[in-house]
Order: structure tokens, then sequence, then C-alpha cells
């Protein structure tokens, strides 16, 4: 019966991810004008149906399986997170003080497997590619984010308790009010009612400030925990505001993202680089995001670490060099037709077809994204529960060329853990417009041409006597434009006169008699270009904590007597471990701590971290406990080591032993760890050890 249902929970959680990406693929044709709003609402009806299915099943098996289901979701993260919070991986910061949601502590191996995790990605990104690394402050003047766009962009809009002042998000408090009423069997909804709410509910994420706060109040929308009334919503920026100096007179934000350090260091970096492109910077570091509701762990927190990478290149040239050595690979491709046809499902695609058929816009692109795929694989990641989703048209800026979502799928659903995007040329040009710096690259034309070339003459008598003390701001606002804004300029100008609004806003009639736009043909030897970039960022904190769910198991089940034998174990690649191998004196004698401490000794000279363990316990007591915290290799002292100067070596997930001399034990370690050697290759070539009886729980 508990195996029925757990295949129905399996298939009804399928269902709801198939119908929710329905849902999305419908509101994207119906912003183009294919599908009537009438299809998206009734999708949205089976979508919610779907979950009420879920839901039940859920509580069926929970209560038959005391909770204790293997697939139940919420039964697997709630062990999950035992283990996790237990064993100091992570835990609330500031505990003490009832802490702060939103901010997280990593104990031991939470550090260790973090800075492990890290260092992989520097070692397959940064040195393997020849990137340039660079580190900079998380304090950010206000200009530069004033420049990227996230002083006035980024906001969600949030509401009050009126009488607790706690701070919600507002359309996710809308739209769970309206699944409530749509869901209210006991007081159900008029047909003209269902209508309207669930059309409401189709478009809650897009609404503005003033539409927003109607639909609250027509809903009598309260505050979750209180019942209490709420305030209109309001903007509310993401990003932490701070003041820079002892006056407080200059403005800062902790940076949102590591990305605007590399663009506004682009200049420096180009020059470093011997002026060459294409070339990529990267860096590791903290971000700050002022989470209105900060839920689910590591997946949506204040605080997060970021590896960000900025790839600069050629706009009319985005291939890349070592593009071969990765097209050959075949993840799952998630693409816009696949979403919005009607199988929902992504399929592995060679990368060199995808681009080739043009899924993927660039071979530069398309490399990231083997590349994201192998560190995904390399970290631990199971290649079937990842994939990579494209951006739908909608979802995309205005300036990008394609995004793709590097996803993981968790007992959360798909986790959004890496963003991959051709962003164009759009932050280099913001940061020169405000910072009036050139940040363009050179190349050289391998023959001379004749090129059209914009030429912007500036009457400085005329703009001088018409707009005096901002004469200045006019005449820098048009010898900076663009080829595209000029060029419009030009055709106001003919038929009269033009505006042109400045970067503060302000704006100014000018005349043909003010400025002189034109093409002319001049003979070049090379051009001078905003690069394009290429941007995969990654989320540290939401790739460690998938990485956790797919290296977590149990051992053993719930006895006849009610007593439950299961213990969690993580089957941490090597790799990533936070501790490689333990040492285990079997007793507590001065001889075998003798030779533990040799062994470890060799070890930690291997750079092998390792853990001698001198506790009382049993060895298989012993065992557990370092398997909860994922460490792959254990070795044994017993007292056959007086007799052939051997010890045994243990292997986490087979919980296999073979017999390895003292002197060679830190190398064989050694090459496990690195991947020189395979566990069935050491078996081959030492003896195997009978584990004993009691020394090992099954």
């Amino acid at each position: 019966m508990t195996e029925q249902l757990e295949a129905a929970v399996i298939a009804a959680q399928d269902a709801v991810t198939k119908q929710g990406d329905t849902v999305r693929s419908l509101k994207a044709s119906a912003k183009e004008g294919k599908v009537q709003k009438n299809d998206v609402d009734a999708a949205i009806v089976k979508l919610q149906e779907l979950k009420l299915d879920l839901d039940a099943k859920q509580k069926e098996l929970e209560k038959i399986a005391g909770g204790k289901s293997s697939q139940s979701r919420e039964a697997f993260r709630a062990v999950l997170a035992g283990v996790l919070e237990r064993r100091l991986f992570y835990i609330p910061s500031y505990k003490i003080y009832n802490g702060v949601a939103g901010f997280y502590d990593y104990g031991p191996p939470g550090c260790a497997i973090k800075a492990n995790i890290t260092q992989t990605w520097r070692q397959h990104f940064v040195l393997e590619e020849n990137m340039l690394e660079v580190e900079c402050p998380a304090v950010t003047p206000e200009i530069v984010l004033k420049a990227s766009g996230h002083v006035d962009r980024f906001t969600d809009f949030m509401v009050k308790d009126v009488k607790t002042g706690e701070c919600y998000r507002a359309d996710h408090l809308l739209e769970g009010t309206l699944e409530k009423l749509l869901e209210d069997k006991k007081n159900p909804l008029t047909a003209e009612q269902t209508k309207e709410a669930r059309d409401l509910l189709s478009t809650v994420g897009e609404l503005k400030e003033d539409t927003l706060g109607a639909a609250l109040t027509k809903y009598a929308c309260k505050a979750p925990d209180t019942g209490n009334d709420i305030s209109a919503p309001f903007a509310f920026n993401l990003m932490f505001k701070t003041s820079i100096g002892p006056r407080g007179d200059m403005v800062g934000y902790l940076r949102p993202e590591t990305a605007q350090g590399i663009f506004v260091n682009f200049k420096d970096l180009l020059y470093y680089n011997g002026q060459r492109l294409p070339f990529a910077a990267a860096q590791i570091g903290n971000s700050y995001r002022n989470e209105i509701s900060p839920r689910s762990g590591l997946l949506r927190v204040r605080e997060f670490t970021q590896a960000e990478i900025e790839h600069f290149v050629n706009p009319d040239d985005k291939s890349h060099p070592k593009f071969s050595l990765v097209a050959d690979l075949e993840p799952l491709l998630y693409s816009r037709d696949f979403q919005m046809g009607d199988e929902k499902k992504p399929h592995p695609i060679r990368l060199g077809d995808a681009v080739s058929k043009g899924i993927i816009a660039n071979e530069t692109l398309a490399y990231f994204i083997g590349r994201t795929w192998l560190f995904f694989k390399r970290i631990g990641i199971n290649p079937q529960r990842m994939r990579f989703r494209q951006h739908l048209l909608h979802e995309m800026a205005h300036y990008a060329n394609d995004c793709w979502d590097g996803e993981i799928e968790t007992s959360y659903g798909w986790v959004e853990c890496v963003g991959l995007a051709d962003r164009s040329a759009y932050d280099l040009n913001a940061h020169a417009k405000m910072s009036k710096v050139d940040l363009k690259a050179h190349e050289t034309y391998p023959e001379p041409r004749m090129e059209e070339e914009l030429k912007i003459v500036v009457a400085s008598k005329e703009v001088g006597q018409a707009f005096k003390k901002d004469a200045k701001t006019v005449t820098e606002h048009l010898q900076s434009m663009n080829e595209c804004d000029a060029m419009e300029l030009k055709a106001k100008l003919e038929a009269g006169s033009g505006d042109i609004t400045t970067i503060d806003g302000q704006t100014f009639t000018v005349t043909p008699k003010m400025v002189d736009i034109k093409k002319e043909l001049v003979r070049k030897t090379g051009r001078n270009f905003t690069p394009a970039v290429i941007e995969p960022s990654f989320g540290i904190g939401r790739i460690m904590y998938s990485m956790f769910e797919h290296a977590f198991y149990t051992r053993g089940e719930a006895n006849d007597a009610g007593s439950d034998d299961a213990r969690g174990v993580f089957r941490f690649t090597p790799l990533v471990a936070p501790v490689k191998a333990t040492v285990f004196p079997l007793l507590q004698k001065a001889e075998l701590n003798e030779v533990a401490n040799k062994v470890s000794t060799s070890l930690t000279a291997a750079g092998l971290s390792n853990i001698v363990d001198t506790t009382g316990t049993t060895v298989g007591k012993r065992y557990a406990r370092t398997d909860e915290i994922g460490v792959p290799f254990a070795i044994t002292v017993d007292y056959q080591v007086q007799t052939d100067n051997t010890v045994t070596l243990r292997e986490r997930d087979s919980m296999a032993q073979v017999r390895i001399p003292v002197p060679e034990i830190a190398g064989v370690v050694k090459s496990l760890v690195d991947g020189v050697s395979s566990w069935l290759e050491v078996q081959g070539k030492y003896p195997a050890q009978q584990a004993a009886a009691n020394s090992e729980v099954a």
C-alpha cells in the first residue's frame, strides 16, 4: 500500500511540475496574442486542482508511513534539515537571540564544503580558462548602482502589518489570499467572482502599485500571522543602504551582485590583458539582498556567496576557441520550444547541434553551459536532476540576446542555481555613459577599409548662448550620443527642432544651428567598439543545498519495536567532502594510538584533512558518526598492525574494506581523493578485510 501511494505522490508531483510549466508557457503566448486569456485561466484552475490532489496524497502517505516515507518531500526535507543543523553544516545566525531571518552561520563541515566547492569552481573556471580574478569591495557608491539600474529598478512591492509593523511581499500575500478563496469549498465564490479571481491570479506578478493596492483592498487581504489590517503597497528597494565616510554624506549600498565590480574595472583589465579580446574576469564574494520574506533555508537568504564570470567578446564574433571540447556533451536542455510545446519536458541535446540549429545563440554561451554541466557533475550533482532552461521571450531583459538558467531539482522543485546570459554591451555602455570614461576595445583590420563614421559637431557659441550654465551638460550629452540616438535626433532637427534628455533627467530643446549630425566615408585601419558580455553567475549557497539533497540517504529502517535505526549518510564526492578520512584506533591502547597518530600525520602531510577519533565507542558507531558528515574513507588501526604493519581502509558507500601497508595508506587515499584511482582499482590491488560482526551497522 505504501509503495503504491509513494508512486502516486511521485506522479502527482510530476503532474504539478508539468502543469506549472504549461501555465508559464501559456502566459507567454498570451502576451504575444497567440492564445486567449480563457486558456490561461483554465490552465491555472487545473494547476490548483493538481496541487490539491498532491497535497491530499502526501497527507495520506504521511499518515500511513508515520512521517518516514522516503518519497515524501516534506519528510525527506525534515530529516535532512535535522542532520544539517545537528551536525553544524549550517545553523540560523544569532541563534541565542532567536535569530534573524535570512542569515545563516556555517559550522565546521559547512565551511569546509563551501571552501572545497569554491576552490573547485576556481580550478574549473578561473585556472583552466585563464581568467583574470578580481576582488572588489562589498560597499558600493550609489552612482555605480545608479548606472547599472539597481537604484531605480531593484525593487519589490511591500505591505506592513499596521499594528506590528511586520513586512510582507504584497504580490505573495494577494496570491495566497486568492488561492484560499478559490479553494474554499465551505464558502464558494459565484461563477463571476471565480472568473474575476482567476483572471487576477494569472497576472499578480505584473500588477503596478495602484492596481495591486486596489486588489489587496478589494479582497480584504490581512497580515497572515496576526489577521491585522495591512498598509497600502509601496516600492521597497532590496539593497542594504549605508553611508560612506565620517560625515555620512556619501550614499552607498551593499552590493546586490559582484558583477558591477568587474564592469567598472574593464578598462584596466583590458590593459592588463594586453588590449586583447576575448578575455574573462571572475570574482567570488558575498552579495546582499534585503529580501522581504526570506525562506527555504539557503535558497533565499539576505547574504550569500556568488561566483560570477564576465566574458568579454567582440559582438561580431562570439565563437569560442575551445568549443569543440564541449560540443559533444548532451545536457538536458529545456528550450523555449520544449516549454511552449505539449510535452513540457527537457531533452538531452548535443551542444554542437544546439548552436548549429540556433537553439543556443552562440558558441561562447553554449561553451559555458557545457562547462557548468561538467562542474555540476564534478561536485556530485545528479546529471538526471539538472537542466538548463531557456528564458521565454517575455522573461528576458530588453538588452539580452539569450539567457539560460542552470536548474537543479530538489524537494522544493527546480531551483535556479546558475544564470547564463548573453547581456550584449548593456553594462559597459551604461557605465561609460555615467562615468564619461571610454570603455571600448580596439580592433585592427587586416586591411584598411572605407566605412561610414558618425560625426557630431556642436556649435559651442550657439549652445552657450541658449543654455548658459547648462551648456556643458548639453554639449557632453550631444557628443556622447550613440548612432541610433544621434540619427533619431537628426531626423527631428530636419523637421525643425528636437528634445534631448540628459542623464540627470533634464530636458533641453536643440535646433539645427546648435549641432550638425552626419555620416561620412572615411578610411579606417581599425575600429573602437564596446564588447559584448557573456555572464555565467553562480549562487554557491543554492548549489550547496542542492548538493546536500542529492548526496543524502539513509541506511537501515524502523524496526518492529518502533525504534528508528535509520541513520543518515552523505555520499559527498571526495573532492568536496569536508574531511577526507578518519583514523580509528580499534581500542584505547597506547600502541594503537601511536600508529593512528603516525597515519594522521602522513595524511596531513599529503594535504588531506583528517580526524583521529579516539572515543571509547565501537568502531561501528564511529563509522556511523563520520558517515553522517560524509567522510568518504575510514582507516582503522587494529592489532594486526603489530604483525604485518597494515591497517584497514573502508569506503563509505559500499562499506567494503581492504588492508593496506601503513607507509602506503596516505598515497592510496590521496589518489582516491584526487580521482587518480578508483575504489575498484584499490580493491583489485589490496586484500579484502572482512568487517567484524559488531563493527558495522548494516
